[in-house]
């Protein structure tokens, strides 16, 4: 009976396995979208949104998507380092181009586990980057940006890491700076964030599999061209 049970383990998790990869094909997904993924530091691509670009960047979704990360991770001096594996990373996880990685070095967005980024700083950056005619632009008028939608974290940041918190904020302030004087208009970006899980969940692996089938199965789906929510 022991080596039973045993052999039963393997049938179990490749039935898993397969009830999870059908129950994804039934999440919609973006097509045809210009979006952001906006990190804190090299190997956040991987770390917390390796499944999302892996998705995203499917040749069949027609998606041209960009890593716009704050800092070069320099704590310890492996800043160069870090950017060509972050460019690297990107690749494998299925970027057009390493021009669609951009990697900011700026004094105000130290690579830190004690500081936090100012939203003001971070949405004037993110301005520039998509929005750069935001205070040209008449109210009257649609307000304009180079990206369709924003993916980053979600106020407690995955770790609580400051930075990644920080942008959370750091987005919320851009979009209401870009809708700013368009009351009645809709926002032309929008902002997705990645859901963290208690620390228990975390590091349980695979036993979390049914808590994190039995969500998905209880979410409400919306679809349409920004669908809610993303399987990712």
């Amino acid at each position: 009976m022991h080596w039973l049970t045993w052999a039963f383990i393997p049938l179990v998790v490749f039935a898993l396995w397969l009830y999870t990869a059908q129950l994804s094909n039934g999440f919609p997904l973006f097509q045809g979208k210009r979006i952001c993924l906006l990190i804190a530091h090299p190997d956040d691509e991987a770390m917390f949104f390796a499944p999302t670009l892996l998705a995203l960047t499917r040749p069949e979704q027609g998606n041209h998507v960009k890593i716009l990360c704050m800092s070069s991770g320099n704590a310890d001096g492996l800043g160069d380092v870090r950017k060509q594996e972050l460019v690297k990373s990107a690749m494998m996880l299925g970027l057009r181009s390493e021009d669609d990685v951009l990697i900011i070095e700026d004094k105000n967005f130290p690579d830190s586990m004690t500081t936090t980024w100012h939203p003001r700083l971070l949405s004037n950056l993110l301005t520039t980057a998509f929005a750069p005619k935001m205070a040209s632009t008449p109210s009257t008028s649609a307000p304009v940006a180079s990206i369709d939608v924003l993916i980053t974290f979600d106020p407690t940041g995955i770790s609580s890491h400051p930075n990644h918190i920080s942008l959370y904020h750091g987005a919320h302030s851009f979009l209401k700076a870009l809708m700013h004087r368009h009351s009645g208009w809709e926002c032309p970006i929008r902002l997705y964030t990645l859901s963290s899980t208690n620390i228990l969940r975390k590091y349980i692996s695979i036993l979390d599999s049914p808590m994190t089938i039995l969500s998905c199965m209880w979410r409400k789906k919306e679809l349409g061209s920004y669908p809610t929510p993303l399987l990712l």
